[in-house]
């Protein structure tokens, strides 16, 4: 009888591949599509009109997550652009873009701010073309929306929510 655990070759490759598979990617995307998408042009026929300069506007970003299946999350990336020219309101478009992902072994400190960090940064260019598309489809002049900075964005949520907790522990005491 042999004893296949004795070949130090065959010990040092299982030993490789836990390593490699402890090592493997923190982040995994393994799905991304349009959850929601909604264009309104108010002006309609008088839209060529009414262009008599470049909108200007508002872009609103946020991430959400749900929990999936662990070690599976979806994180939806929300956009939304209202275009005027004064106070009229010329284009009004809201995306929301999301992905499934599948988290690898990452300590738990590392969790959140790779969810609310790097997975919006992997669907922003798609959102991106998305809303620019629909914008000249709309009869508009081209929408370029610069980079997000999301790290600054879950520094800024963080900060809420540590205040938020901090005055539910405060509150709790109290009673």
């Amino acid at each position: 009888m042999t004893d296949q655990n004795q070949n130090p070759a065959a010990n040092g490759a299982d030993a490789a591949a836990d390593a490699q598979a402890d090592s493997g990617p923190a982040l995994v995307v393994m799905h991304q599509f349009l959850k929601d998408f909604s264009f309104e042009n108010p002006l309609g026929s008088d839209t060529p009109k009414a262009l008599t300069e470049a909108p200007t506007g508002m872009i609103r970003v946020d991430v959400r997550v749900k929990p999936l299946t662990p070690p599976d999350i979806e994180v939806v990336l929300f956009m939304s652009v209202d275009a005027k020219i004064g106070d009229k309101s010329v284009y009004l478009t809201e995306c929301e873009y999301a992905g499934t992902f599948r988290l690898g072994r990452v300590p738990q400190e590392h969790v959140l701010p790779l969810v609310m960090i790097e997975a919006p940064r992997l669907l922003f260019p798609f959102a991106r073309q998305i809303i620019a598309n629909a914008v000249a489809a709309g009869g508009f002049p081209p929408l370029l929306i610069n980079p997000v900075d999301f790290v600054a964005m879950y520094r800024e949520r963080r900060e809420e929510m540590l205040k938020q907790a901090e005055a539910q522990k405060a509150a709790g005491a109290a009673s």
